[in-house]
């Protein structure tokens, strides 16, 4: 049986060692569940994906952060799609349909060059005391912006969104762990995205940061799956004072890999329905002995 095969990938740039990193398994017959495990925990990037067969229109992918299998994530869907059609040769479609524990999420390529994921119909669930996450972020409660919930989102996977005044505050974040731990215990979002005006980059509208510790991920450097959610946040609470949303957003600065995540929204029937896009670069191939 032929040795699986691994592409090296970084997604949400267009720069190597930039964006976030992503390591994808071809021909994964011969591995098991735990085999996965193991694997993305030696890799121990924030996600590794296993392509695991294809039928009819879609391609079937398991994704494991280095601690557990997950049901969805963004940069794991782009660079696994990016690796189905430009490296493995596997579909010439403009659209690479992947079936993922959540569903199926279509990619789409441009002729620009970005990649586009269509995400699931987004899920608002509770909303949380804003006092309390600045705790969590070592923050004062005067940096959160009082107008807008501290709310957990869905497009697939649960996230915490916490609104900040400004880049500023972003960047003095240092997580109280005992009390990250404590609360995301009891919680169905174990994720938090902080988000604040100026972003970056003189294009980016909003700066973005991300903690998952809970997965293994202290932060991460680029995570299309929350920037779903906060699509979504951003067009219902209108932030941006309008419902349709059209940006690029920064994220992983301060980890030294700048990441470029764009952002769409649109609203039919008081429906939302979210897009996430960006760009994916070959770093490294080979096989796995």
């Amino acid at each position: 049986m032929d040795k699986p095969q691994f592409f090296i990938t970084d997604v949400f740039t267009d720069k190597k060692y930039g964006g976030n990193q992503l390591a994808t398994f071809y021909r994964c017959e011969s591995l098991s569940d735990s085999d996965m495990q193991s694997i993305a925990r030696e890799i121990n990037f924030s996600e590794t994906t296993f392509i695991t067969g294809n039928k009819d229109d879609s391609f079937s992918v398991r994704i494991f952060t280095p601690k557990e299998e997950i049901p969805f994530a963004g940069h794991p869907t782009l660079g696994t799609a990016h690796v189905i059609k430009n490296r493995l040769g596997l579909s010439t479609d403009d659209t690479v349909l992947l079936d993922l524990k959540i569903g199926k999420i279509p990619v789409e390529f441009s002729d620009s060059g970005e990649l586009w994921m269509k995400q699931v119909v987004p899920v608002f669930a509770k909303t949380h005391d804003s006092k309390h996450f600045a705790e969590i972020l070592g923050l004062e409660p005067a940096h959160l912006v009082e107008r807008h919930p501290v709310q957990t989102v869905s497009t697939g996977f649960p996230t915490t969104i916490v609104p900040l005044k400004n880049t500023a505050a972003l960047k003095e974040i240092k997580i109280n762990k005992d009390l990250y731990f404590s609360y995301v215990e009891n919680e169905e979002s174990k994720i938090f995205l902080v988000f604040a005006p100026g972003g970056y980059e003189a294009d980016q509208t909003l700066g973005v940061r991300v903690f998952a510790d809970y997965f293994g991920i202290e932060e991460d450097a680029a995570t299309g799956s929350s920037n779903g959610a906060l699509a979504a946040y951003l067009s219902k609470h209108q932030v941006l004072q309008q419902k349709k949303i059209d940006i690029k957003v920064g994220q992983g600065y301060e980890m030294g890999r700048p990441s470029t995540l764009l952002l769409r929204t649109q609203s039919t029937n008081d429906q939302i329905q979210v897009y996430v896009g960006g760009r994916v670069v070959d770093v490294a191939q080979g096989t796995w002995a």
